[in-house]
């Protein structure tokens, strides 16, 4: 993909991260922008962590439509900002900044696209439904809430450190009424609550390349076929978790989805028009599989 012709009205979006080298948004946004026919451009901006303040007020002296959060950033931006969105204030990490006419208002489509990548890749409404988290990281706490949000009924949580599980269970129960409980970790889940839920959800980075022959302790003999099974991590495609789930039986889906759909999210805040979703993940998949240059 060459540049796009740049002149002084170009509108200007970017990333603060802390490396960005190996961001796939750029590649993504900006074919976006090529598709629509929009004077935008997409720039990663690697943001040492000791001058974020000073990158933020830059949003506002070179007038930025715009700029996505990633590590080190999501949490140590939100005192940063002018306003924060109800949900990513209950998340406690931003990853999408608007500037309104120098105002910085901070989202987080992390979760809202997994809300969406359910919906649209897998044909799943997580209304009245029951779902089962495995982990409590910071990827845990963006999908607890969007599906709270999204009106689940009840979510179960497990994790390594009972402490953080017990946390998130409580934040997600106080904040969003929503019935949340903390299980035991690995082998020692229910095999009944395993089995019953309508959803399980595997957060944590076990199984991300290059540890790819590694997966969470879990019960996968207790899943039943037709169950829905996520894994948040989209490399390698398939772990091994969702391997050992679909020898279950189970229906399995990776985390692309919410890669694409946070980033659609994102565009959509800034344009205002709905975002060329194909062509985005065309760009995304492409990025992934390592046949274009990131």
């Amino acid at each position: 993909m060459g540049f796009p012709n740049i002149n002084g009205k170009t509108r200007v979006c970017g990333l603060f991260g802390f490396p960005v080298e190996h961001s796939f948004s750029p590649a993504m946004h900006n074919a976006a922008y090529a598709k629509l026919g929009l004077n935008w451009v997409y720039v990663p901006y690697g943001v040492h962590p000791d001058r974020l303040a000073q990158a933020m007020e830059g949003i506002r002296s070179l007038e930025l439509t715009g700029v996505n959060v990633t590590v080190p950033h999501k949490q140590n931006i939100l005192p940063l900002l002018d306003e924060i969105d109800p949900a990513a204030r209950i998340i406690g990490a931003v990853n999408t900044i608007v500037n309104e006419g120098g105002k910085l208002v901070g989202y987080n489509t992390d979760g809202p696209g997994f809300i969406r990548s359910l919906e649209t890749e897998a044909g799943f409404s997580p209304r009245g439904k029951s779902i089962l988290l495995v982990g409590a990281g910071g990827a845990a706490r963006a999908v607890a809430i969007a599906l709270a949000f999204a009106g689940a009924d009840s979510l179960y949580i497990t994790n390594r450190t009972p402490e953080r599980a017990e946390g998130l269970a409580r934040d997600v129960s106080r904040a969003c009424q929503v019935k949340a409980r903390v299980l035991p970790w690995g082998k020692q889940l229910p095999r009944t609550t395993v089995s019953e839920v309508n959803l399980v959800v595997q957060t944590t980075s076990i199984g991300m390349s290059p540890g790819v022959d590694q997966a969470p302790e879990f019960p996968f003999t207790a899943l039943r076929p037709g169950q829905l099974v996520c894994d948040l991590i989209y490399n390698p495609a398939k772990t091994l978790f969702l391997q050992r789930a679909a020898a279950q039986g189970a229906k399995t889906f990776n985390g692309l989805g919410m890669l694409l759909y946070q980033g659609v999210l994102a565009f959509e805040l800034w344009t205002g028009l709905p975002a060329p979703v194909e062509i985005m993940r065309e760009t995304l998949l492409r990025q992934v599989s390592g046949r274009e240059e990131r």
